[in-house]
C-alpha cells in the first residue's frame, strides 16, 4: 500500500460568519465551528484514504478565542497520523484581520475519522510519513493520543500503552 504524506490531504476552507451563525455576544456558535471544523476533517481523511469516511471522534477542541460576526475564517485541516483504517486529523482554524489581513490562530482540534467501505465496514489505508518538524511532533503524539484514549475507554490495559509509559519512565 503506497505511503503519503499531510500534504496530500490538507484541506483549506474560508467562510464569512455571518449573524445568524453568532450568539447573544455576536460571537460564532461552538457548535457551528465544530461543524466546520468536522466538514474540513472529514475531507481530509476523505482525500487521503480515498475512502467514504465517518467521525469516529472529536478528540480535542480548543476554543481560545471567540470569533466575531463578520469574520473571515479559515480551517485548515490534514491527517496527522493513519492507523489501520482510522486517521487521526489536527485541525487550526484562524482568523483574518480585516486591514491587515494578518491571520490570528484562535482555535484547534483534533478528530478521528475511520475509513469504511459501502457497508460501513472499516477498511484498510494508506500510512503516512510526516515531513516538517510540526507534522512529526504531531506524528508521534498522535499515538500517544490513540493509547490514552483506549486506556480511558477500557480498550487497553494502561500496562499496554508503551508509548504513554514512555512518558513517565
Amino acid at each position: 500500500m503506497e505511503v503519503k504524506t499531510p500534504k496530500d490531504s490538507i484541506t483549506t476552507l474560508t467562510d464569512l460568519v455571518l449573524p445568524g451563525e453568532t450568539n447573544y455576544l455576536d460571537n460564532l456558535f461552538g457548535g457551528e465551528l465544530l461543524a466546520r471544523m468536522d466538514r474540513a476533517c472529514s475531507i481530509a481523511a476523505r482525500r487521503h484514504s480515498r475512502r467514504i469516511v465517518v467521525t469516529a471522534s472529536v478528540n480535542h477542541v480548543a476554543f481560545n478565542k471567540a470569533i466575531p460576526v463578520g469574520s473571515v475564517v479559515t480551517i485548515e485541516a490534514k491527517v496527522s497520523r493513519a492507523f489501520k483504517t482510522s486517521m487521526e486529523i489536527y485541525v487550526d482554524v484562524w482568523i483574518e484581520d480585516r486591514q491587515s489581513r494578518f491571520r490570528t490562530k484562535v482555535n484547534e482540534g483534533i478528530y478521528t475519522l475511520v475509513a469504511v467501505d459501502e457497508t460501513g465496514k472499516p477498511t484498510m489505508i494508506p500510512q503516512i510519513k510526516p515531513e516538517t518538524e510540526l507534522e512529526i511532533e504531531r506524528f508521534e503524539g498522535a499515538l500517544r493520543r490513540k493509547q490514552l484514549s483506549l486506556v480511558l475507554a477500557g480498550k487497553l490495559q494502561p500496562n499496554e500503552a508503551t508509548e504513554l509509559k514512555a512518558l513517565f519512565t
